[in-house]
């Protein structure tokens, strides 16, 4: 598979297969799953990065078992929205693990995603080291929402 836009994701997915959405970062990879219906997106879990191999690996235990059907990869588009090494990072991410799961991939403009993901972390009075544990898998969940939204919209 290649990455494909968000629109053409729409119309290769079965009826109930369900989305991931991934925030990609350096070190920790924020994880977010859809329902059937690709209604709401749920925070999942956050994975420590190590190989991309073994990521690729934990990746694909998780969409057998929850019968994901197509992945949307966070974008890190500067404000101004031009692209720099990160969003080369996440381009280069997203093609891998398309050709790797053989799912469609799309990349969605993940701009304020962790910012919006910490509000209500620090409006819960979570501290920093629980934030840190949540706050990529909640962004995730930001992208994931964002992306099944527009799918929703047409």
């Amino acid at each position: 598979m290649a990455i494909c836009d968000l629109r053409a994701m729409g119309g290769l997915l079965g009826p109930e297969a369900r989305l991931m959405g991934l925030d990609l970062g350096a070190k920790t990879m924020g994880v977010a799953v859809s329902d059937v219906s690709r209604t709401i997106a749920t925070a999942r879990t956050t994975i420590r990065r190590t190989k991309l191999s073994r990521d690729i690996e934990t990746l694909r235990a998780m969409i057998a078992a929850d019968g994901i059907g197509g992945i949307v990869v966070g974008l890190p588009v500067n404000m101004d929205g031009s692209e720099g090494p990160r969003a080369q990072s996440a381009r280069d991410t997203a093609a891998r693990l398309a050709e790797a799961l053989a799912l469609p991939v799309a990349l969605w403009d993940e701009r304020l995603s962790t910012v919006a993901a910490e509000r209500p972390l620090l409006d819960a009075d979570l501290s920093r080291r629980k934030r840190a544990r949540v706050v990529d898998q909640v962004a995730a969940a930001f992208i994931l929402q964002g992306a099944l939204d527009r799918l929703r919209a047409g």
